[in-house]
């Protein structure tokens, strides 16, 4: 079955698994009934938290491995397993993808299991673990219009089954994180970053979120490593041509975290 719809998620804090107060929780459990009914043959998540210097992706042939690639947090949350399989054709046919449009090098990062970036938000919108998941890192040394073309070459897998989702943060600066600020927001720079990319996103203005540096208000401080927007290019540019913008979530949390989500469809 072809799809027609990539998507953005926020994923936010990995506390998402244990806390049932923060609203982005509800979101990703109604995923499957509200937001996407249809079931994909493979889901390929491009995560924040797989950064490489080359675009590279995971090759898994049995159940991925959950990596617990954060730190402080309660006990309870390094026991959760997202044990979903390896999609390795899937990564065969990116790697393919990329290559073919002309990027040079694609490597394999043989064993890799999920970061949270992937298997936190896919714990709630699938969670009998049992559709295949294959990753793909982001590049944070390089820019937007890089992973726009990443997204662009990805783009027929759809045709193929294939769910692609970025999975970062609309804003993301741990600095500025407030803990006695939930489900709210106390800091105009967020808000004013994160209603720039809301307007450009539903007007169709991709080459300005393409260059969020020169034209956002306060992108360096939303974002001081580029790493949690970047995966917002991919899935862009994987909806193919000039795609409809849908805001499928908004919450905060935190007082500076945005789990805007967004749905891209093909025109």
């Amino acid at each position: 079955m072809a799809l027609n719809d990539t998507f953005y998620v926020s994923h936010g804090s990995p506390t998402l698994t244990i806390d049932d107060g923060i609203e982005a929780r509800h979101f990703f459990k109604s995923w499957k009934d509200k937001v996407f009914p249809q079931t994909p043959k493979a889901i390929l998540f491009v995560s924040a938290h797989f950064d490489t210097a080359y675009p590279t992706v995971n090759v898994v042939s049995g159940p991925n491995d959950t990596i617990y690639d954060f730190y402080g947090f309660p006990s309870s949350m390094y026991e959760l397993k997202y044990p979903a399989p390896g999609a390795p054709a899937l990564a065969k046919r990116v790697k393919e993808a990329l290559m073919g449009a002309g990027f040079e090098r694609v490597d394999e990062e043989k064993g890799r299991g999920l970061d949270h970036g992937a298997w936190v938000p896919l714990m709630f919108m699938y969670p009998e673990a049992d559709i295949p998941v294959c990753q793909l890192s982001v590049q944070s040394r390089l820019n937007g219009t890089h992973h726009y073309n990443m997204g662009k070459a990805l783009a027929p897998l759809k045709d193929e089954g294939v769910l692609i989702v970025g999975s970062g943060s609309a804003t993301h600066n741990l600095r500025t994180l407030d803990r006695h600020a939930r489900s709210s927001v106390n800091a105009s720079w967020a808000i004013e970053f994160d209603d720039w990319l809301k307007h450009a996103l539903l007007q169709g203005r991709y080459e300005d979120v393409n260059e969020y540096k020169k034209k956002a208000p306060n992108a360096e401080k939303a974002h001081p490593s580029p790493d949690h927007l970047f995966p917002l290019h991919v899935a862009i540019g994987a909806a193919g041509g000039h795609p409809k913008t849908k805001l499928v979530h908004h919450s905060w949390d935190l007082g500076t975290m945005s789990y805007a989500s967004y749905q891209f469809t093909a025109s």
